[in-house]
């Protein structure tokens, strides 16, 4: 059985994007992107709304087989290596390696959780939002950058209540912590 893990880079103030919806939060360096690296090297099948999947796709690309840093080629390997399930009513395709479907996001989480083992990665505050309401989030992830966006997307979708534990801290790269927590149920 795996484990699904919603994990995002955040803010201090809890937001993964800013205002305007842009990721106003820097940009990992070799040190940190190699973190992130390992993390999809480990991931068995990715989980990504539409947005994310959106934003995800310009690893797709043939220019990052030929970009200037090493971690970013090796990021782009390891995205396309590993397998994608895109949650989209919006989508009509989607690029290699990733399979559209167009509802029941928890139905096919509860299946590849039963059939899939290893870790299974939501990316998107929406999706997961939906997955953490039905009881299916094993493990969250905070990324948290020293920086303070203000408002924007927040990484906990607004009225989801969850209570958590702490499942450990790490420093990282570039000041961030990493925050981690299971989901525990409230008698």
């Amino acid at each position: 059985m795996a484990t699904i893990v919603y994990a995002m880079l955040t803010s201090l103030d809890g937001y993964i994007a800013g205002p305007s919806g842009d990721i106003n939060l820097p940009v990992p360096e070799e040190e940190l992107h190699q973190h992130f690296n390992d993390e999809m090297r480990r991931t068995s099948i990715a989980l990504c709304g539409r947005r994310m999947y959106e934003t995800m796709r310009f690893w797709d690309s043939p220019e990052r087989e030929i970009a200037a840093e090493e971690a970013e080629r090796d990021f782009a390997h390891a995205w396309r290596e590993t397998p994608k399930i895109v949650f989209s009513t919006r989508l009509q395709e989607v690029g290699p390696n990733a399979r559209l479907v167009k509802g029941d996001a928890e139905g096919v989480a509860r299946s590849l959780k039963a059939d899939t083992d290893g870790e299974i990665s939501v990316s998107g505050a929406e999706l997961a939002g939906h997955l953490a309401r039905a009881g299916l989030i094993d493990e969250y992830r905070l990324y948290m950058h020293p920086v303070v966006l203000g408002g924007g997307k927040p990484y906990f979708q607004s009225g989801l209540s969850l209570a958590l534990e702490p499942l450990g801290t790490e420093r990282l790269a570039q000041g961030v912590t990493l925050l981690r927590y299971a989901p525990i149920e409230i008698d």
